[in-house]
């Protein structure tokens, strides 16, 4: 029996109001922190390894992974609004299916939200480093006279040394996040907006000269494979990544003022904004320039980031080959400085991604040591800033010596795994509270429930199926570490413990 210690839905309210957070964030701010962890890295960098797993079709990849987050969205509104504390997908599964299923799930959502973050972290300076080594900036100095060691841009498990701009921007996020939420939302806003102008401008260019001729074959790489990792749905479940980041409003719920009603504001309005944008920029990108994959001896796709792969693209322009995909169609299109600018933007912004996620994981955890599954030490509230500040220095210690030593590779992947699991919990979790307390207050109630979760948890189940073998097998070693945690820590100094079922 796994639905044991229960913790009821009321006595997570009440655990919440014993140390709480101040409530301070409204709807328009929910919508654009949930936009600015939603769009970032999956959309400026990581379209060009959609293309090369689904080529065209990547745009059908967009839709599937749009989907699949939209269904699950629901679910996450109708349990936010329900209980508007921090936690996220923990909370709710501890409310409905136990603390041992909840470990779980909050132990996976360090793999949504940490491993994301990290992986941006080494994104954003990527960029940064491709700055320092191409601009002259404005003529003040020589091309290049800014570039750091090659042994500093690089991580020691990406054949470099030490990835400094990575450790430095998780440093950063870090601080903004200790002095307070109120402050990394305002900073947030500006950055989101940033964003969004440079993907405005990026779809007004390319679309227009976008032609049906450059989207032939359309299915280059079919539709997959029984191993994961390839053609239209492999590219969905790591696209997925572009879209991670919107449940991160929910983990917000305890810092919202009028919850019931601004948390699905913030869930939905954020998915809709971000899943438009998606569409015009993978036609754009598409139709203007070409997504054609590099294709194999066998005929099939390569695998994007493996030493083939990269001896394909010696000397190529392909779409596929770029790291910084919206930056080069713009170039190959004729606007080089229009280009130049896409790739400051995105260094502008994708600390916002880098924010959210690590604002994300440092309330649940949080959450969980108010529960008495990790140290209470980890739930102490700063007496100034009104943050979590213990957690959210640990957190950010992570991130930062993890960003300056790990490769970006599979790393989309590997977050998207507890992503999935995390996504299908809640959605499983609404069901069985509709039928467990169907007289319970729903401020949001999820359209057509016995349709819409069920299609979640299979869109997830699907999405993690076409996943990487990589990001499987690191999902299960991380889930097996998870247990053998709680088994020592937790299941002794939960606050649950001893009460036995409820």
């Amino acid at each position: 029996m796994i639905f044991w210690r229960v913790k009821p839905l009321n006595q997570i309210l009440e655990t919440a109001e014993k140390k709480a957070l101040k409530r301070q964030l409204g709807p328009i701010q929910l919508t654009l922190l949930g936009s600015g962890a939603v769009i970032g890295t999956g959309i400026f960098v990581l379209t060009a390894e959609a293309a090369q797993k689904a080529g065209p079709a990547m745009m059908v990849s967009f839709v599937i992974a749009a989907v699949v987050c939209g269904l699950a969205a629901f679910a996450y509104a109708e349990l936010a609004a329900m209980v508007p504390v921090s936690g996220s997908a923990y909370t709710y599964t501890y409310g409905v299916m136990g603390e041992l299923v909840a470990w779980i799930v909050g132990w996976a959502l360090v793999l949504e939200y940490a491993i994301g973050a990290t992986a941006v972290c080494v994104g954003w300076s990527g960029y940064m480093n491709g700055l320092l080594m191409h601009t002259d900036f404005f003529g003040l100095v020589e091309p290049g006279a800014l570039a750091l060691p090659e042994w500093l841009r690089t991580g020691y498990y990406s054949g470099g040394g030490f990835n400094l701009l990575a450790f430095i921007i998780g440093v950063a996020v870090t601080w903004l996040l200790v002095i307070g939420t109120s402050k990394s939302a305002k900073v947030n806003a500006v950055l989101v907006a940033i964003k969004i102008i440079a993907l405005t401008v990026f779809v007004a260019i390319a679309v227009p000269v976008a032609k049906s001729s450059n989207l032939e074959p359309f299915l280059p790489g079919g539709w997959g494979s029984p191993l994961g990792g390839v053609g239209v749905l492999g590219a969905a479940a790591s696209i997925f990544f572009a879209y991670v980041g919107f449940d991160a409003v929910s983990t917000a719920a305890e810092e919202t003022k009028n919850p019931n009603r601004n948390i699905p504001i913030g869930l939905i309005a954020s998915l809709v904004i971000c899943t438009i944008f998606y569409l015009l920029v993978g036609y754009g990108a598409a139709g203007s320039v070409g997504a054609q994959p590099m294709l194999g001896a066998d005929g099939l796709p390569l695998d994007p980031g493996t030493p083939a792969m990269a001896a394909a693209c010696v000397g190529s322009d392909a779409l596929v080959c770029s790291n910084e995909p919206l930056a080069h169609v713009l170039r190959m299109l004729g606007f080089t400085q229009i280009g130049n600018y896409i790739g400051v933007a995105a260094i502008i912004a994708l600390p916002s991604v880098i924010l959210m996620m690590m604002f994300g994981q440092t309330r649940i955890f949080f959450t969980m040591s108010r529960d008495g599954l990790l140290p209470d030490a980890l739930s102490k509230v700063h007496p100034r800033f009104f943050t979590p500040h213990v957690i959210t220095y640990l957190t950010g210690a992570v991130v930062s010596v993890c960003g300056a030593l790990f490769p970006v590779g599979k790393l989309a992947d590997t977050s998207n795994a507890g992503t999935l699991l995390a996504f299908a919990m809640v959605s499983i979790g609404v069901m069985i509270l509709r039928k467990q307390q169907p007289e319970r207050h729903r401020p949001f109630r999820t359209p057509m429930v016995w349709l819409v979760c069920p299609l979640a948890v299979l869109g997830c189940a699907l999405l993690f199926v076409n996943l990487s073998m990589t990001a499987k097998v690191v999902f299960i070693v991380w889930a097996m570490v998870g247990l053998l945690v709680y088994r020592l820590y937790g299941y002794r100094r939960s606050q649950l413990a001893g009460q036995g079922s409820n």
